[in-house]
Formats: C-alpha cells, structure tokens, sequence
C-alpha cells in the first residue's frame, strides 16, 4: 500500500471517520504516517491528498518526534491534545456533517420515491403515499445497516435485483424484495416489517430503476457511509429533520415535498444537540438510577428497582431523549454487572490459584450473568429494559415509526450473526414489538375532548388525534405514574397551532393557560400531572421566556408553590439555529424548593462544561406574578425590590400596544415610500426613533383590508384603531436601553416599536418619557429583562407592562413640584433635539450637544429623587447602566 498515492485506503479511512462523525483520521503502514481532515464528505473518485493534514515518511520520524508525541501519544491524548489539534485546524472549507449529508441522501431518496409512486399509483391517497415511502426508506435502511453490523449477509438487498434466469420485469425489483422483508419480520419482530398492519406496501408498484437506483447508493464506493459506524444519534439527527417536510399530492397527483405547516409556523426544525440530551438524562434518569453507588454510603440501586422505572418523552420526535435515556440504562446494566463478571472470569483464567472445579464453577456463575463472553448485555436484557422502561408519544406517526426505528437500532447494536442466530435456536425473535411503549397521538387533548361534541367529522378526530395517556399506559399509572418525563416540547404559540374548539378545551383543562401561551407551557403542565407524586424528575429545553413573563405567571406559581427547582442551566441562543434563548430546567416532586442554583455552559474546544453561577433564594421570587430573578445577585435583588416599593405597574397606568405587523409578502404591497392612494397612512419605523427624538423616514402603510386583501398582502396585523389615534409615547423593541420618545402627529408605526396610551390623569406622559430614558430604567432593564451578552437583546412587552412606575401623590407640593421640574426638563430636551435636527454647523452641535447632555444628567437625577434612591444607590445604578446617545 502506497499511502501517499493510492486513492482507495484514503477513500476508506476518510469514509469510516466521517461516518462515525470522528474529526480526524491517521492512515500509516508504519513507513508512511498521514493525518486525514475528516469533517469533508469523502467522494470515491477524490484524489489521496484530499483533506489530508500531514503528511510524513518515516525518515522525518525523528524530525516530528515532538509533535507527533505531544498530540498522538496516550498520555496527551488523554490531557486533550487531539481536542486542541482539532480545534487548531482551521481548514474546514466545503466541510458537510455526516448527518447533514444523510438528511440530504434521504430528502433525494424520498423524493425519487414519491415521484414514482404518484405516477403508478393513482390510487393512493396522500397519507398512503407518505406512508408507504417512509415504510420503505426505513426497512432498507434498517437491513442495510443489519448487513454492515455482520448480522444480514452483506449485499443481500442487491440479490433481489433480477431472478435466476432473465430480466425482472418493471416493478419486480420492489416485489421481490418482500421476500427478504417477511424473512426479516419472522427474525426480527419489530413491527417494521409487520404486513398485517400494513397491507398497502405490497400492493404499491415502483419502477425497478427507482428502487435499484436508491440501492446502489447504499453500497461503497457509492455511499460514503459506513454503516457499521454511522450511530443512531446521527440517524436520528438526520430523521429530525426529515420529517419536517411531507409528501403532498398535485390535482394531477403529482408528488412535492413541502415543509410542514406546523415546522413552518415553527420557523423549522431544530435537532437537540447530544449533549443536551445527556445532560436531561443524567440529571433524571441519572438520579433515580445512579451509575456508581453513592459517596454517602447509600444502598446500590439494583436491577430489579432499575426494571420498574418508568421514563417518557411526551414529544418524542425522532426518540433523542428516549434514546439517550436507554443507551443511560444499558451503561447502567453493564456497569452494575461488570464487577462480578471481571471477579469471575479472573478466577476462570487462573489455574495457577484455583482448581479445575472451582473455575468451571465460576464460569457457570458467570454464564447466569446478563452478560455475553466478551461482557456486553445479552440480548434478552437490552429487549427487557426497552420494553420495561422507554415510552413516548408523539402527534406525528411518522416521527413515532422512526423513534422505533431508532430504538430497534440501538436494541440491535452489539448483536452478530452468531448471536442473532443464537436467540433464533431458542424460539426467540431478535427485537421486540414497541407498539405498546411508543404511541401516536395528542398528548396535550385526553379523550373527554369528545365529550359534547355531536358531529364529530373523522378528518377532524384525524387531525387532533385525543390520546388517553391513563388507557394508553394503564400499567404505569396503576404504579401512580412516571419516574422522568424529559424532551424537548414544541415551541409553537397556541394561535398558530390550535383551532377555537381546541383553545376551548385547553382553557378548560389546563390551570396555567392564559393569555399568548406557547404549547410547551402546557407540556409543563402535562408533566406535572404525568408523574408521580414523589420522587419524580421533570426536565425539558425550553425557551427562557416563561420565567419572566405575565402569562406564564400561573405556571410559575404552580411550579414554584409544587415541586422542588434542581436547577435552571441557562443556555442562551447557543443550542439551535433560531434566535432564541433557551434554559434546561430539573425539577423534582414532592418537595418544595428553598435554593434555585442557576448554572451556565462553557466551552473549551470540545469539552463542555456546566458551572453554578450563583443560587437565588425562593423567597427572591416575588409575588404576585412569580418572576424568577435569574440575571440578579441577591444584592441586586434587595435593591431592586426597594425600586419597585411603592410602585404601580405601567400597565395599570395606561394601555400598551404592539405595532403592525408586515412581513413576507405584505412588504411588497402595504409598506412604501409614497402615498399609492387613500388608504395609505404616514407610518413610523425602528429607525425613526432616538430619545427624546422622532424623525419620519417617510414609509406609508395600507390600513384598507379589501385593498389589502386583492393584493394578497395577508401576511400582515393592522392591528386595533385605538393603538394610533391618539397622543402616544413610543419605544424602541430592540437596544440594550430603552429608548422612548413621543408622538403628538398620531402616526401609525410598526412591529419594530411598542406604543403606550397614558391613562388620563395628572401624570404626564413626558414623565413617563423621562423615566422609561433613564438611567434606573436602563439597570432595571438589564438586572431583569435580558443578559447583557445578547447580541441584539429585544425589549419584551410583558417588561414594560410590568415596569414599576412610582406614585406621585399631587396633593403633596413637593411631589407635585419634582413632577412639574420633570416635566419642564423634558420639554427643554425635545426643543434641544429639533435644533440638533435643524443645525449643520460643527460648533453648533457641539454646544448643542454639551446641553443636551447635561439636561439628560440633570432628568437623571429628578427621576433618582423621584424613586428615592440615596448617594450609594445612585453610584450603583450609574455603574450599571448605559452611556445615553
């Protein structure tokens, strides 16, 4: 072998390492040493330097000794050098993840599929048709990746191409290979190939072109995959993002693929990086089933107790956490094993100390372990803790049918063909059947959603789908219910994805549903009543936002006045593609916290770590509305509660609005620069707004819904009359300040900025201008509304409705008095920002601007007077907060 010219073995190491997801690869024969950059999909026609790093002879040994000791040797792998070598290489141009690139291969494959089946089955409905793709997607894959693990005969699929003698007939090739899928349902008893559930696959023609060409594609050199080291997890990140789309069907029944309208209301799909699940999975399932036995001496859980833990992931998806939950269990198993299993077979291996009887006897206590000769779990093991342990539900049957996929897969790995045909002597069949521990259905709508419906049409039963969590799990909930419920819940607000009579229902059923809810609250919720009353663990991903906004108040109260806070992991915007700040939170039953500890991740190449930031006291958690100070010390919280003494919030002192909304398509039309006709209105956007400043950039906006409508602008909220026509103080939605000013042309403006309507009444709305511009509005703001490191923090309503605006008592002179100053300041500054706006001479605006900054100094202070806050609380505030522009 010439490792620095021959093509094949740099094609193969490449193409092993890229599918095991493994950043680099080393290809040597001791003369030659060459280290392959394997993030690059590997093509069978690239040339050997390809993705290459290094590359040394063994002449240059000696040379590189060094390097080659400090990053490859034992000791320095194990202190990180391979991490730091990693992250060293900055050659990463045209680098595509295996999962990536599968979910690619698999939208094609689906597409080739649905294409050809369409057209030679016009029978088929759009749901058969999605049906039937998906079945035989995932049973070549299941076998495909069967044949590399050395438990099917590698190639069998392509045997069934062409009969003995001749040519197949168009659409033998398809026919043919159920020959193999009803050997595979007699062996495997998964449900995959159970064609009593499915009698449509067979009957369904699909051109041997179609079906030979997906085939090949399976097979090296073709495929860069290396299935006997292509993980589930990556599967599943890929499948993730798979179902997202669906086959829809033309008039002319002609197949598309288009994304779903619930992913696209979502904004997409986004997979749950692994160490997340990790973490949700030891912090749960970890703590009802620890690894090693505890430091205070507690009693080792054992299998018997491990066998009746019960753990469910209400939104499975493609079965992330449910997978990560079972691989936990199976390392359990392995670990609470192994000991006895390294006792006995010592004692087996040694003639030297123990006789021939004593070490046949330990060999027979060794085989009634769970455990093979070479010390992995027995298959008979893995099925009983899948069966005994791992549920979902999830609305998509789709995603149900790949979640089982994916658990069979895990189930299967570590089996050969010996072992498989070892379980088949016994009468045994390889996997069992998840049909009764992963269901499709609504977890969030029980069946009394029937209950007074008269005409209940069947593609409205089809579309909410009511799922008895109580029938459809009896035997956990006569054991009073489950021990972990994890995942990651939709993130989906409820006027996107719920009808009227579902709003209707859920307002019935669920305590914490008020206002804008978002579906995961409701999964929160859900849990709570899902597990049982002690004992139990809840952790979810999920957006940051509910511990901080007015209508997840009553969700907050319940959990807070429930169950014990383990932690809250603050993740910021670095788990998913989508701009949104995330949190993991653990909480347990049957106890009620004290201590909050906040934690944050970091990380070092490729090592993540998760560190306590700080603790936060129960008693921090303010009633009435239950808002967790989660970017407050305790200092700062006392201080801050001191602020809001003696307040109202703003809400009760006016009206706040949100601005029109146009986005999409609706540009085009109902935002311009001109006045098309008469229903366009003078408009102001983001932009227009500084402090104590407005300036129309000149945009209109169509108010006319028939005009509106004959565009097909529909991606657009006018919203309510009451919002614009009136004197209005308006605020800027995104900046790390407030930043407010105020309307006296009653102007319309857009989703960019918030407006507020002052109730009428002695208090001026330059007053409230001055304090939502000041300096105490700014440190409010960032102690609670945002963490300082967003990129673009976004200034969130439910903050400004609930901003503590302080009383002034008009009978009393001297408020009355520090009112009117307010007041007279403000309109100093608004006269100083017209000029500014009207002069161009330098030396003008610099004089302009020196006042302009020591009339905002001297507000500051009227409004640090106004709230009470003494010299030292001052210097706290002016330290926190941002310099006015």
């Amino acid at each position: 072998m010439a490792v620095k010219d021959e093509i094949m073995p740099a094609y193969q190491i490449r193409r092993y390492a890229w599918s095991a997801k493994l950043p680099i690869s080393i290809l040597t024969d001791f003369e030659e040493f060459a280290i392959y950059d394997c993030n690059k999909k590997p093509n069978a026609t690239d040339k050997p330097s390809v993705g290459r790093i290094k590359y040394l002879t063994f002449r240059e040994y000696l040379k590189e000794f060094d390097f080659l000791w400090d990053t490859f040797s034992k000791g320095s792998v194990l202190k990180g050098s391979f991490d730091k070598f990693i992250a060293a290489d900055k050659n990463k141009k045209g680098t595509t993840t295996v999962d990536k690139e599968f979910l690619t291969s698999l939208d094609e494959w689906r597409k080739q599929l649905a294409l050809n089946i369409a057209l030679r089955n016009e029978a088929h409905t759009e749901k058969e048709l999605n049906f039937v793709v998906q079945q035989t997607l995932d049973r070549l894959i299941f076998l495909r990746i069967a044949e590399d693990r050395g438990v099917e005969e590698y190639g069998r699929l392509k045997t069934f191409f062409t009969p003995p003698k001749g040519e197949s007939p168009e659409g033998a090739c398809y026919q043919n290979l159920f020959t193999y899928f009803k050997e595979a349902d007699s062996k495997y008893n998964s449900g995959l190939f159970d064609f009593k559930k499915d009698s449509i696959s067979h009957k369904t023609l699909v051109d041997n072109k179609t079906i030979k060409g997906i085939i090949n594609e399976l097979y090296y050199p073709i495929s860069p995959y290396e299935f006997s080291v292509l993980s589930v997890e990556i599967l599943g990140s890929a499948y993730e993002q798979f179902l997202g789309k669906q086959i829809k069907l033309t008039p002319g029944h002609r197949a598309i693929i288009e994304e779903k309208p619930e992913v696209r209301k979502a904004g997409g799909v986004y997979y749950t990086p692994q160490y997340i699940v990790e973490y949700i999975v030891e912090n749960t399932v970890g703590k009802l089933a620890p690894l090693l036995p505890s430091p205070k001496g507690e009693k080792q859980t054992t299998p018997a107790e491990v066998s009746k833990l019960k753990i469910v992931d209400p939104a499975c998806g493609s079965g992330s956490f449910l997978l990560g939950a079972y691989q936990y269990l199976l390392n359990w198993h392995v670990e609470f094993f192994m000991p006895e299993f390294e006792k006995l077979t010592a004692i087996a291996q040694n003639s030297k100390d123990y006789t021939e009887k004593e070490r046949n006897e330990a060999i027979k206590e060794r085989n009634k372990l769970p455990l093979t000769p070479t010390g992995h779990l027995t298959t008979a093991l893995k099925k009983q803790i899948l069966l005994n342990n791992i549920y979902g539900v999830d609305i998509d049957t789709q995603a149900v049918e790949v979640t089982k996929l994916s658990l069979l897969l895990k189930c299967m790995e570590g089996e050969t063909g010996s072992s498989i045909n070892a379980e088949m002597r016994f009468g045994e069949r390889v996997l069992p059947t998840l049909d009764s521990n992963i269901k499709s259905g609504n977890s969030l709508i029980d069946m009394d959603f029937y209950d007074g419906q008269i005409d209940f049409e069947p593609a409205l039963e089809k579309k909410v789908k009511p799922f008895s969590w109580q029938q459809g799990f009896a035997a956990v909930f006569k054991q009073g219910g489950f021990d972990a419920v994890i995942g990651n819940p939709p993130y989906v607000g409820r006027s996107t994805s719920f009808e009227e009579y579902e709003k209707l229902y859920v307002k019935q059923k669920y305590k914490t549903s008020e206002g804008k809810y978002d579906l995961y609250q409701l999964f929160i919720e859900k849990a709570l009543e899902l597990t049982k009353e002690k004992n139990a663990y809840i952790s979810f991903i999920t957006p940051q936002t509910w511990l901080s906004i007015i209508q997840a108040t009553k969700l907050r109260q319940l959990l807070v006045e429930n169950v014990k806070f383990e932690e809250i992991l603050l993740l910021g915007k670095n788990v998913f593609a989508a701009s949104v700040d995330t949190i993991i939170f653990i909480i347990q039953t049957g106890s009620i916290s004290k201590n909050i500890n906040l934690l944050t991740v970091s990380s070092k190449h490729t090592e993540v770590k998760f560190e306590i930031e700080r603790s936060i006291e129960v008693t921090e958690i303010q009633k009435p509305c239950y808002i967790f100070p989660i970017s407050q010390d305790k200092k700062s919280n006392s201080f801050i509660k001191k602020i809001e003494d003696n307040c109202e919030p703003m809400h009760k002192m006016g009206i706040w609005y949100d601005g029109i909304k146009i986005v999409g398509k609706a540009k085009v039309f109902a935002l311009q620069k001109i006045k098309v006709d008469s229903s366009f209105y003078k408009m102001y956007v983001g932009a227009d707004i500084q402090r104590y400043c407005l300036k129309w950039s000149g945009f209109y906006c169509c108010r006319d819904k028939v005009n509106i409508a004959k565009h097909h602008a529909t991606d657009i909220r006018l919203r309510s009359e009451e919002a614009f026509k009136s004197e209005k103080l308006l605020v800027r939605k995104t900046g790390n300040q407030i930043v407010a000013s105020i309307d006296t042309d009653k102007f319309y403006y857009e989703q960019s900025l918030f407006g507020f309507t002052p109730i009428k009444g002695d208090f001026n709305n330059k007053v409230f201008m001055a304090i939502l511009n000041s300096r105490i509005a700014t440190y409010l703001l960032q102690a609670n509304a945002f963490s300082k490191k967003d990129t673009f923090p976004q200034i969130r309503l439910h903050w400004l409705k609930d901003f503590p605006i302080k009383q002034i008592d008009f009978a009393k002179k001297s408020e009355k008095s520090l009112h009117d100053e307010i007041v007279q300041l403000v309109e100093t500054m608004l006269q100083l920002q017209q000029q500014k706006q009207s002069s161009h001479l330098p030396n003008e605006l610099q004089q302009l601007e020196q006042h302009i900054v020591y009339t905002d100094a001297a507000i500051n202070k009227k409004v640090y007077a106004l709230y009470g806050l003494s010299e030292e609380e001052v210097k706290v505030v002016e330290g926190e907060g941002v310099r006015a522009v």
